[in-house]
């Protein structure tokens, strides 16, 4: 094990407790690395919508249940630098290093399964495990982590500004990256929920030449859609000819919708803004079941796509990419895990623009 700090015995880390569905602000042993993994210094972990749902009725399978479920650290979206590097993690890697590492636990990154989605692995009993759900998350001074999981940052790009993208930074990316167009330049693109995700997603499209049109029913998200670069924005709540004059605009509707929010009611009205032949990318979960018109998709009216959080093996495609044109992620820093409670209700009340984020440097 190659390492040249003085790593403690113990930390501290926010974990929610299934017994009384609350967080709670424990000190726990520091993880122990297996000979594959690195050992992190967390210096920022970012707080995400899907985290919440600890606290929901699960019907995606994700939320741990049963008062003898022990603790569970939450989150998932972080990075920090290497503290110790297990002998079997290879050369790319070196103490000091800052890097950046995707959610996924109990997978071999290499059947057919991982090569879709690491949530599909075959390989190992038990499947994928999510930190921050069936596994311990990020809420915490130290991370150990597969090393595959794992990149260095590229230079100039701090592991306090790259924590938010390795969840709703990759999962944002590849809303519009997956998108079917060779040439996205000048064509329309309606983004639906521009928060967490789709003030990402924005600064995406237009880094493409996307033209895009921002939906939510905040104004305040609106705000923020146009401070990335949105061409237009309308509050589907507030506005009722919305549809209307996303036609006028376009000329007949959008090439495709990018949905980045869990409303059943957004993907039933997201093909209202499709010009005939049009995608709608399937992006936020939704707890319950979606329905569509066999007919619609049978003649060619839309097409479904769906777009995810990513795998190792692109990682370093939206890193760069993100780098390279200048996304960034607005985020508010607290200092404490402590202020992990505040951060929680201020999510669920929807009073937050961009992210969320604890620094530990």
């Amino acid at each position: 094990m190659r390492s040249v700090v003085q790593i403690p015995a113990t930390m501290r880390a926010a974990q929610y407790h299934a017994s009384d569905n609350q967080v709670h602000v424990n000190t726990v042993p520091v993880p122990t690395p297996e000979p594959y993994e690195l050992l992190v210094k967390t210096l920022c972990c970012s707080l995400c919508r899907s985290d919440l749902m600890n606290f929901e009725s699960d019907k995606i399978g994700i939320k741990p249940k049963g008062d003898d479920v022990p603790p569970i650290t939450m989150g998932h979206e972080a990075a920090g630098v290497i503290v110790s590097i297990g002998p079997d993690c290879g050369t790319g890697f070196k103490v000091g290093d800052e890097v950046g590492f995707l959610p996924s636990a109990n997978v071999c990154f290499d059947c057919e399964g991982c090569q879709t989605h690491p949530m599909w692995c075959t390989t190992y009993e038990g499947g994928c495990k999510n930190p921050g759900h069936s596994t311990d998350g990020f809420f915490q001074e130290y991370i150990a982590i597969h090393h595959r999981n794992a990149m260095v940052l590229p230079s100039g790009l701090s592991a306090v500004d790259a924590a938010p993208l390795f969840c709703a930074g990759v999962t944002g990316y590849h809303g519009i990256a997956d998108l079917p167009f060779e040439n996205p330049a000048g064509k329309w693109l309606a983004i639906i929920g521009c928060g967490g995700l789709g003030h990402l997603g924005i600064q995406y499209a237009k880094a493409k030449g996307y033209r895009v049109v921002g939906l939510d029913i905040s104004d305040e998200q609106l705000a923020e859609a146009t401070a990335c670069g949105a061409n237009h924005v309308y509050n589907t709540l507030g506005d009722p000819d919305y549809v209307q004059k996303i036609k006028n605009v376009t000329t007949g509707g959008c090439d495709a919708v990018v949905n980045y929010t869990s409303s059943v009611a957004a993907y039933d009205r997201a093909p209202d803004v499709l010009r005939t032949g049009g995608v709608l990318m399937v992006v936020g979960h939704t707890q319950a079941r979606l329905t569509f018109s066999t007919i619609d998709i049978a003649l060619g009216k839309y097409r479904i796509m769906g777009a995810s959080n990513s795998t190792a093996a692109n990682l370093a495609e939206c890193i760069n990419f993100s780098h390279q044109h200048g996304v960034q992620s607005h985020t508010t820093y607290y200092r404490s895990l402590d202020d992990i409670h505040k951060m929680i209700r201020l999510l669920t009340e929807g009073k937050v623009k961009g992210r969320l984020a604890i620094r530990f440097d």
